[in-house]
């Protein structure tokens, strides 16, 4: 065993260590230019035995330890992270998927207080005392940990939804074990170097991270020795995922992404709305679950709305991520071949590009697309019933409030939408019909550690983030505890007097 991570040796990870890794190898490409970014390796079923094994013997341990030294551990981790030197792991997050560096900075300045958050609410959130249904008896219901969780990540934001299941997972009593993706696997175990060196009471063996494919995810949600899943992906690999889970009786808590609507109201601030919407669709070239790729246009605003929209999304620049860049390339070959056949479909079926549509010129190399703005996009089009995953906006006119409201709800995915309005009750009924987990006002993308964060319809299951969250990494016990015993009444045998037929009389 050693205690070092390198790009260039693949390993695995059991807290503290990083272990020499045996399987298959794979070689990461930067998909900016196709460069060489390190390896991993696949694990193999011995590497994943050894994790399981780990993973059980740390949970027994970490279950015992009380709210309060369970929250100072969880606050020093936190510590450990905010005085990382996170530079590199960003870098390799840039480098092998794409996301611009301040994206990347961004992402892992958000992990530290998640920690935080669900150290203290697991810590006030013991249990509920209930109303006693009978004279001397204490009745209440406690909160107790799974066992081992298993957290299967995307690759657009590997390292913070990471750390919203994991937090949570540990913050409830379990023992955690992370397949990141295999896009981000890199960045994924230099993050898990802040693991290495905790208080004594984490025991080794909580935190685990297994490189690898699908063969990895479905050998963990299969084992008897994992308790819980945490998914974010595709509806198609999320269906396989709960169903595997759902087989073994397992709860899971599942993203699947979406295809989210944003309605621009003829009440709307022009400007602000074309500068949110320029944000909302294109960010991380639109490789966000909750990235906009519907937008609903009321006709007497339709004109200075795509004039204004496309004036912001020329001003984006495109390159690699280390540069200054807003717009890095997709993540693979695959995603950028699935955004070229949506817009080639939507074009021949009489969609207009405004501008994008093209592969650019100045980036020879590497999955790069220009942001894209269609118009005369009608809602049958494949671009608007599928999640494109790309710098796409495709834009409809609509009459009305009303219609933007009937189309966007169109839709089998329900993650989130959004809506630029200054009527407040616009703002106010469009947060009441929309059929989305989440809803954003005149500002997308906003996340809230302390709200649920998750879809409805197609884009997932349960919650992420807020008690909700934590509450998926724990069941419930009801206890009732009678301090003083005593014969019930109820009990058996019944008196005679119980027993009566139609007319009343007692049977003997």
């Amino acid at each position: 065993m050693n205690s070092l991570f390198s790009i260039e040796t693949p390993s695995y990870f059991i807290n503290p260590r990083f272990i020499p890794a045996q399987g298959l190898v794979n070689t990461v490409r930067d998909p900016a230019n196709g460069n060489t970014v390190g390896v991993f390796a696949e694990s193999r079923p011995e590497e994943i035995d050894a994790v399981l094994t780990s993973a059980t013997a740390a949970q027994r341990d970490w279950k015992q330890l009380d709210a309060k030294s369970r929250a100072k551990t969880l606050h020093a981790l936190a510590n450990a992270i905010e005085t990382a030197d996170l530079r590199y792991c960003a870098e390799l997050m840039t480098r092998e998927m794409g996301k611009p560096y301040p994206e990347a900075i961004g992402e892992l300045a958000n992990c530290a207080p998640i920690f935080r958050y669900y150290a203290e609410l697991a810590r006030d959130d013991a249990g509920k005392v209930a109303g006693t249904t009978q004279t001397g008896s204490f009745q209440y219901a406690r909160y107790e940990p799974l066992g081992v969780s298993v957290h299967i990540m995307p690759f657009n934001f590997p390292i913070l939804l990471m750390c919203w299941t994991v937090a949570a997972s540990l913050a409830s009593g379990n023992g955690c074990i992370i397949k990141p993706a295999p896009a981000t696997t890199l960045c994924t175990l230099e993050f898990m170097r802040c693991f290495t060196n905790l208080p004594a009471n984490f025991p080794n063996g909580l935190v685990n991270c297994l490189p690898g494919g699908a063969a990895v995810a479905e050998a963990l949600i299969a084992s008897e020795r994992t308790h819980a899943v945490a998914f974010t992906g595709s509806v198609a690999a999320a269906k396989a995922v709960a169903a595997a889970a759902a087989t073994l009786m397992k709860p899971a808590v599942i993203e699947a992404g979406g295809s989210d609507p944003m309605i621009i109201s003829s009440h709307a601030p022009i400007d602000i709305a074309a500068a949110g919407a320029t944000t909302a669709a294109f960010h991380m070239s639109g490789q966000v679950c909750t990235s906009t790729e519907r937008i609903y246009v009321v006709d007497s605003v339709f004109d200075a709305f795509v004039a204004a929209f496309v004036n912001c999304t020329l001003k984006l620049r495109i390159g690699h991520g280390l540069q200054r860049s807003e717009i890095g390339p997709l993540v693979s070959e695959a995603a950028r071949n699935k955004v070229m056949r949506l817009v080639d479909a939507a074009v021949a079926q009489g969609a207009v590009i405004v501008t994008g549509g093209r592969i650019p010129p100045s980036q020879e190399r590497g999955w790069f697309y220009e942001p894209t703005i269609l118009i005369n996009v009608t809602h049958d089009m494949d671009i608007m019933r599928e999640e494109c995953f790309g710098p796409v906006a495709s834009i409809c006119r609509v009459a009305d409030f009303n219609e933007a409201i009937t189309l966007a709800n169109d839709s089998a995915f329900g993650l989130g939408a959004s809506i630029f309005t200054t009527s407040l009750e616009e703002a106010m009924e469009a947060a009441e019909r929309i059929e989305a987990g989440m809803v954003w006002i005149n500002n997308p993308l906003i996340d809230n550690d302390a709200l649920p964060f998750g879809g409805w319809k197609l884009s997932g299951l349960g919650r992420e983030l807020s008690r909700q969250g934590l509450d998926a990494f724990r069941r419930s016990k009801m206890v009732i505890l009678n301090h003083k015993p005593a014969l019930q009444d109820w009990w058996y045998p019944y008196p005679d007097s119980w027993f009566h037929d139609a007319g009343g009389r007692t049977h003997n």
